[in-house]
């Protein structure tokens, strides 16, 4: 059984926890989450997948069960500890019998402050995770008794990161502050240059800045954004879907971008955006 996002929308809401992380990590942080697949192993003794589609930023994996199987665009590896996963790729979870995960789902890591990491080395892979955060926090949060307790152990962590950050306003913050900006007002189509302008640096400073701390472009951050935020619109409200709202010109301007966007390597359909795009026939009918 393969769960894809987008449309199997009760598996992902049920089947895992999810928690926002304390304000002061919010710029940095999107949600801490867990596996909760006890229920299903009956259901699926043989097993089963879920499939993402991309996003921004990237996910801290933390192993709390068995190996898994992890298939990034159409590459898999064979996970038996902890992994650091960019999200920029379409990815594949392939989940058995004492499978569990905890994992930090980043926009930015607050790791930027206090190690001079360069993001955009990493892609197309699953990564060790142990450079990027305290092998000792690793074992605590795999000791902690709850997922409470777990994003406690993780929190604690990172607030203590910011808070031994005595240095002038990070180019890190400038990433995060555009990425949420953009996000809330809808504005996708803003070019580096004026984002540039409007935060006093040149455009390609403010490139470099996108590529190092988020492992992509402007562009291709905004733009992920935008698609992402436009279907989860379709998908939970097709009857209020409005393609302007997205800054696209015309239905078929969304189309294309939708259909660029969910065909994917990860997927066994061959066309999955036609089953979206029916549910928005149907509503514009009603």
């Amino acid at each position: 059984m393969q769960h894809i996002e987008f449309f199997h929308t009760d598996h992902f809401e049920n089947n895992y926890f999810r928690i926002p992380p304390p304000s002061n990590l919010s710029p940095y942080i999107d949600f801490f989450w867990e596996t909760r697949f006890d229920e299903l192993w009956d259901q699926y003794p043989r097993g089963f997948s879920d499939a993402q589609f991309a996003n921004i930023g990237y996910t801290y994996l933390v192993n709390l069960g068995t190996p898994f199987t992890m298939q990034v665009n159409d590459q898999r590896f064979e996970m038996k500890t902890d992994g650091f996963l960019p999200r920029y790729n379409a990815i594949e979870c392939f989940h058995k019998r004492n499978n569990r995960l905890f994992g930090i789902k980043f926009r930015v890591s607050p790791i930027a402050f206090q190690k001079d990491v360069d993001f955009s080395e990493y892609h197309g892979y699953i990564f060790p995770l142990s450079y990027l955060i305290d092998p000792q926090v690793i074992s605590d949060i795999k000791k902690a008794a709850s997922f409470e307790d777990r994003v406690h152990v993780a929190s604690r962590h990172f607030l203590a990161l910011l808070a031994d950050y005595d240095g002038p306003l990070h180019p890190v913050n400038k990433v995060s502050s555009i990425l949420d900006s953009c996000f809330q007002n809808n504005l996708f189509t803003v070019t580096v240059e004026q984002l540039a302008a409007q935060h006093g640096v040149s455009s390609r400073t403010l490139q470099r800045y996108f590529e190092t701390f988020t492992g992509i472009s402007s562009k291709q951050a905004l733009q992920i954004m935008r698609i992402r935020k436009a279907t989860t619109h379709l998908v939970h409200s097709p009857e209020t879907f409005d393609h302007a709202l997205y800054g696209y010109y015309d239905h078929s301007h969304f189309y294309k971008h939708l259909r660029q966007f969910l065909e994917k390597n990860t997927l066994k359909n061959d066309r999955p955006y036609i089953k979206l795009l029916e549910k928005l026939h149907r509503s514009a009918m009603v």
